[in-house]
Parts: structure tokens; sequence; C-alpha cells
């Protein structure tokens, strides 16, 4: 973890400006081909949600804007952050689960699997307090939308992106899914979510980089 120099940041205006927002955040939602993820994915016989939740986390660590936080009136930047997803349970509710993040795509989905039995068994709503070196990430796999907007906490200031994917629909001879993603602007702009985007797609196009380092 590092601390920004705000004097010298060449954002520090746009930081400034916007960070004062009473809502600060902006969402993008948009859709994303995932024809040969989903192939690649089956084949392997892995799950669809870990194996998204592995490839938006990694774009997430591999874009500088997404490690980025606010405390105070310091901004850091993460080395790592860290997918904090949500886990169906059998009463319909839900509990959060999160995994540290790791490179190896295998290491990540079989580090997953164990979480996620430690938390259908002893399920929680907590975080650490104070941590915010994470990505809150959700599935929603019955419905295929076209905006949504997460509830974050205004004070003290909540700037950890909030990435959410609904259900994987056919069109044509293509199979969609929606992405959305919800950052706060004082850190990053659309250019930063397009560049998100554009890398996500990229590695949903090929499935197999990322098995690589």
């Amino acid at each position: 973890m590092r601390k920004i120099d705000l004097e010298s940041w060449p954002r520090r205006k746009h930081f400034e400006v916007y960070r004062q927002f009473d809502f600060p955040h902006f969402n993008l939602t948009f859709p994303v081909t995932v024809t040969n993820f989903r192939k690649w994915v089956r084949a392997r016989g892995n799950s669809l949600s870990l194996a998204t939740t592995y490839l938006l986390a990694r774009v997430a660590n591999e874009t500088p804007p997404f490690r980025l936080r606010i405390r105070g009136e310091e901004v850091i930047e993460h080395e790592i952050v860290h997918p904090s997803f949500t886990v169906l349970l059998e009463n319909e509710l839900f509990s959060f689960c999160t995994v540290e993040y790791r490179a190896d795509y295998d290491a990540f989905i079989a580090a997953s699997k164990r979480r996620i039995q430690e938390v259908r068994a002893h399920p929680t709503l907590e975080d650490e307090p104070g941590q915010d070196d994470l990505l809150f990430m959700t599935s929603l796999p019955w419905f295929h939308f076209t905006s949504i907007m997460h509830p974050i906490h205004m004070h003290p200031v909540d700037s950890v992106p909030r990435i959410a994917w609904g259900r994987i629909d056919a069109e044509a001879d293509r199979f969609e899914m929606p992405l959305s993603v919800q950052v706060h602007h004082a850190l990053m702009d659309g250019l930063h979510v397009g560049r998100y985007a554009e890398r996500a797609q990229q590695l949903f196009n090929n499935p197999q980089d990322l098995l690589k380092a």
C-alpha cells in the first residue's frame, strides 16, 4: 500500500470536486460477449460464477484506479484488492464471502470453493472493520438487467468498487451477459471504466489467457 501525494497527483482537482458531491458514485452497465468464456469454463468443469469472479477481480487488479481508496483526507493505492462476493444460502438469504485474490486461476477457484463451504456453515454479513482492499461483487443469474444501483455508506466515505453481472442470454450466434461497474467519481472517470470493460472483454474472448501469469 502506498499513499498518493495529492500535491503532485494529476487528478487532484477532480478529486477535490467530486468528493464534495452528496452522491459521488457513478454506475455503467454494458453487455459483454461470453461465448468463448462460457464454453471454456464448462469444458474445465468450473463454476461460471467463480470463473467470472476471478476474471473481473484480475482485471481490477490490473487497472490501477480500481485499487485506489479514499481514507479521510488521503488517497491510498493498494497493491492487491480482493473479491468479496455474495453466496446464496438455503433460506434464500445470502452471506458475504471474501476470498484472498490469487493470480493463479486454479488456486483461486480452489480457495473460493473452500471459503464458500465455510461461509455456508457460518454465514456472515460482516467485513473486517476499516478494511477497504476489497471489490464488492455479486452475481444475479436470474435475470438480464440494463441498470443497477448498489447501497453504499456516505459517512465515512465508501470508495470500494461494486461489480455485478447478470444472466447469460443467447443473442443470435453468441452469448451475452450484462456487466455493471459502480465506482467513486473522485477516483476515476468513464475512461477508466472503459479500459476495464475493454480488458475484461479481451479475457472473455480469450479465456485461455486466464491461465497465464
